[in-house]
């Protein structure tokens, strides 16, 4: 069970003495998650499958959420979904192979919420659009052009 504080944080102690190819697979789903510093997100759902290696455990993981932006053009609010899939592995000792430094801690327990924050951000849209379409914003007036012409760009067309 997760803790409030630390929604996404796992026990993996138990992996520890099974036999090789040993998996779990878990499940998490929120309504509202915040993953710390500063990243808050509605509807997160996702999973992970937990396989033991001979260098430590591989999270493969698959989540989801969606983070309220604003459009680049028209400044309308909107919803933007994320979807990550990530491998990592966390290695049983400091003098393992990991790359990422990822290491299973003494208690066993595995705290997947920065990993998670960080490949959310990875998907996180440099220019988010309301609609690929999206008209934006009147350079003159600022009316938006998705809802209305305003009479600068009628003059704009007729020209």
């Amino acid at each position: 069970m997760a803790s409030q504080r630390f929604p996404l944080k796992i026990n993996v102690g138990f992996l520890h003495n099974e036999p090789l190819g040993s998996y779990r697979d878990i499940h998490f789903e929120f309504p509202e998650l915040h993953l710390p510093p500063n990243f808050d997100v509605r509807q997160f759902a996702g999973s992970a499958h937990i396989s033991r290696t001979p260098q430590g455990l591989l999270i493969e993981g698959f989540f989801e959420a969606i983070i309220p932006l604003e459009c680049v053009r028209c400044l309308e609010p909107l919803d933007q979904p994320l979807k990550t899939k990530f491998d990592e592995v966390y290695a049983y000792k400091n003098t393992d192979f990991t790359e990422s430094g990822l290491i299973i801690p003494e208690d066993g327990n595995i705290d997947l919420g920065p990993v998670v924050r960080e490949y959310l951000m990875l998907e996180y849209p440099i220019k988010p659009l309301c609609k690929p379409d999206c008209q934006g914003l009147c350079t003159v007036c600022g009316e938006n052009l998705n809802f209305t012409t305003c009479e600068h760009q009628a003059r704009i067309l007729i020209e």
